[in-house]
């Protein structure tokens, strides 16, 4: 009944398996890829005709986890996976990204890719187990996929990579000193195709040596997809790239000069236009035949790339005016907004950022129920791209996958600089509305993150900037690196690479490349460009940055403290009892954890000083000799009872009262008087003995000896 193919080998610390031919057989290609005991179905179907007037590749790749793979049941009313995670939808464009350039050009039929986590052992990450499931299933599909592609990802420790590190390890680098890189590569067999990574300040030699073993480390992957694809691929669809050489002579007689006018302004709005225009007059010269064919936009396109491209290589001249390794004029700004807490705009050419600061408590930390367990995040990015930022009408609403994925390449490029915890108690949040964009506005967000931090005063260990890179790669070897890319660059050129650091290092990396053959020897070029570009923006970045920014007086301002553990009962009370009362007097929000670490969060310090104290009072000791405020709760024959510290009661002997004999402690006292006292110590049981006759009970001060004396 069934056709099964097995294949496995032994990969880093665990065995990875690829099995076909048992589950999902009317798929088109059918994988399901295990690695130790972490197991991802791939599930491949392609269209077998293009649709009418398709004019480009319409690729889905749709990663999901079912909780059930870790034996967990979905929280919240549901009960069942719903919308996409965010790591479900970057690890969707984790898989789209190396495999959506090696498709035949020219194939335009609708693919889709679904990649299930059906197991996870909390300790193989599932993401590049997906990946390479995709790979293969694709493989086997008979669709026109130039690959196979693997990926993998390395860790860096102790001056050591590391092979597909344990999740644990991965989570959160910044609660790990030890792991210094997370980093994702994927690629063929002869090329790298994807980067994604977030490191803590590496050089560029230590990155680039990252990429080379993660490409010398798949190279057994990819021979294992090509032994299962030899014994269980299906005949290759039969695709003939589309002819189109007359229509794009036809293109390229009417308006190349046009094209090349257009592309000779400056100004992206007037070039856009100019551009448009060159179109409608090359349309102007074709014939119907020509002006339905669906090829048509691949002519315009190469006509367009062409140009760009001849110009770049050739004659080291972009489309504004700039040298190949020129950064656009760069205005920062910092405090332009009233409330909030920190604010920034960053401009770069037509590539504008407005960056928001909010701190919060812990109250405001995000829960994030993941497959490994439930874990909260305290620092939050957020990057919109409404439609006006590129002068366009379109759709508003939810963020995208695209959103999704840039403020999380600018979140990784931030997080390698923020304060622990422990210094710097507060729940950070960024919003980066990208006001205009013109190339690379998830770097103009990790610019303007970092001023926006540093206004509202978040101690970070140092500034960060961001530059976007490209690459023009011509048939012929010759090549040109591109610093700081327009959006046409990006779009007709070879190479996406943006990379984050400080002055000290890299702290993010994320590259994708549309051809092969990059070589080391083009990554190393473009990363010491990229360096150069990044010294140049944090520079300019310093000029907004002369001040030292003050707190901003509308945020909250917290205090920490330790108690122990066993004193937590005690604070939190009965119900929570005590904690309720302790905000209600004090006016202040009180958070404690496991670990004993108390956050008291409140605009007022009068409000964090009054909680303070009432905490204190419960967990600290009294100090024998020390002198205490209290009240008189009882009053007996042989003395009174204070309550002189938190809620804890002493007894002041009658003759502790007073330097004279009383015949009863009420003569002197009553229930509810304030009176001072000193601790003179604890009795064989424990007792505490406390004294008011040698404490001036005007001044709360020791009394002088010959007064006690009396």
């Amino acid at each position: 009944m069934f056709n099964i193919s097995k294949k496995s080998m032994q990969w880093g610390e665990e065995t990875l398996t690829l099995e076909t031919g048992k589950v999902a057989r009317q798929a088109d290609g059918s994988v399901i890829a295990t690695y130790g005991e972490t197991s991802v179905m791939a599930n491949v179907t392609f269209a077998k005709e293009q649709k009418p007037g398709q004019d480009f590749f319409p690729l889905t790749v749709h990663y999901n986890e079912k909780y059930y793979a870790a034996g967990k049941i979905p929280g919240g009313f549901f009960k069942r996976e719903a919308r996409p995670t965010e790591k479900e939808t970057l690890t969707s464009r984790l898989i789209d990204r190396p495999i959506r350039p090696l498709f035949v050009p020219g194939f335009k039929n609708e693919v889709l890719v679904i990649c299930t986590v059906l197991s996870h052992d909390l300790v193989n990450d599932p993401d590049v187990v997906a990946m390479i499931a995709a790979s293969a299933a694709l493989t086997l599909s008979g669709a026109p996929f130039m690959g196979p592609i693997a990926g993998c990802r390395v860790g860096y420790v102790d001056g050591e990579y590391v092979l597909n590190p344990e999740v644990e390890d991965m989570h959160d680098l910044r609660s790990n000193p030890e792991q210094r890189l997370d980093l994702v590569v994927a690629g063929t067999k002869d090329a790298v195709m994807m980067v994604e990574s977030e490191a803590y300040e590496l050089t560029e030699a230590e990155m680039l040596g990252a990429v080379t073993f993660a490409h010398e480390q798949i190279q057994p992957v990819i021979d294992l997809i090509i032994d299962l694809a030899e014994e269980a691929a299906k005949e290759p669809f039969e695709f003939t790239p589309p002819d189109y050489a007359d229509l794009y002579a036809a293109v390229k007689a009417a308006g190349e000069e046009k094209m090349r006018a257009a592309y000779a302004i400056t100004d992206k709005q007037e070039r856009v236009a100019a551009v448009g225009e060159a179109r409608e007059a090359i349309r102007a010269t074709l014939s119907e035949e020509q002006l339905e064919d669906e090829n048509l936009g691949s002519a315009f396109k190469k006509l367009e790339s062409m140009v760009l491209r001849g110009d770049v290589v050739q004659n080291g001249r972009r489309i504004d005016g700039r040298a190949t390794n020129e950064v656009r004029d760069i205005v920062a700004e910092t405090s332009i907004l009233p409330r909030t807490h920190g604010s920034a705009l960053f401009t770069r050419g037509e590539t504008q950022g407005l960056v928001i600061t909010t701190l919060g408590t812990g109250d405001d930390e995000q829960m994030i129920d993941a497959l490994q367990g439930t874990y909260r995040s305290n620092f939050l990015l957020h990057y919109n791209f409404p439609p006006y930022s590129v002068g366009e009408v379109g759709r508003f609403g939810p963020p995208g996958r695209r959103e999704i994925g840039h403020g999380k390449l600018a979140w990784r490029a931030l997080q390698a600089v923020l304060p622990p915890a422990t210094d710097f108690p507060y729940t950070i949040r960024l919003v980066s509305e990208i006001t205009e964009s013109n190339g690379s506005s998830s770097m103009a967000s990790v610019c303007g993150g970092s001023l926006s931090m540093m206004d509202a005063g978040v101690p970070l260990k140092s500034a960060v900037a961001g530059v976007a890179m490209g690459l023009v790669l011509e048939d012929d070897g010759s090549y040109a690196i591109l610093t700081d890319i327009l959006g046409d660059e990006d779009h007709l050129g070879d190479m996406d690479f943006k990379v984050a650091g400080t002055e000290n290092g890299i702290t993010s990396l994320q590259m994708d490349i549309k051809v092969a053959g990059i070589t080391p020897e083009i990554m190393e070029k473009a990363l010491a460009q990229a360096k150069d570009g990044r010294m140049h923006i944090l520079g300019e970045m310093n000029k907004a940055l002369s001040e030292t920014a003050e707190f901003s007086v509308h945020a909250p301002r917290i205090e920490t403290m330790n108690v122990p553990t066993d004193k937590i009962r005690e604070v939190i009370g009965s119900g929570g009892k005590v904690i309720r009362e302790i905000v209600e007097v004090s006016g202040a929000k009180v958070d404690i954890n496991d670990d004993g670490v108390v956050k008291i969060a409140s605009p007022n310090a009068e409000a964090i000083k009054k909680a303070y104290d009432m905490i204190h009072s419960i967990v600290a000791e009294p100090e024998e000799g020390k002198i205490y405020k209290g009240k008189v709760v009882k009053i007996v024959d042989f003395g009174a009872f204070v309550n002189f510290f938190g809620k804890r009661d002493g007894l002041v002997h009658v003759s502790q009262i007073e330097n004279r004999r009383l015949n009863h402690p009420s003569d002197v006292l009553k229930e509810g008087q304030e009176v001072w006292v000193k601790l003179l110590g604890f009795d064989d049981r424990g007792k505490v003995r406390l004294s008011m006759k040698v404490v001036d009970q005007e001044t709360g001060e020791e009394a002088k000896k010959e007064e006690a004396a009396e």
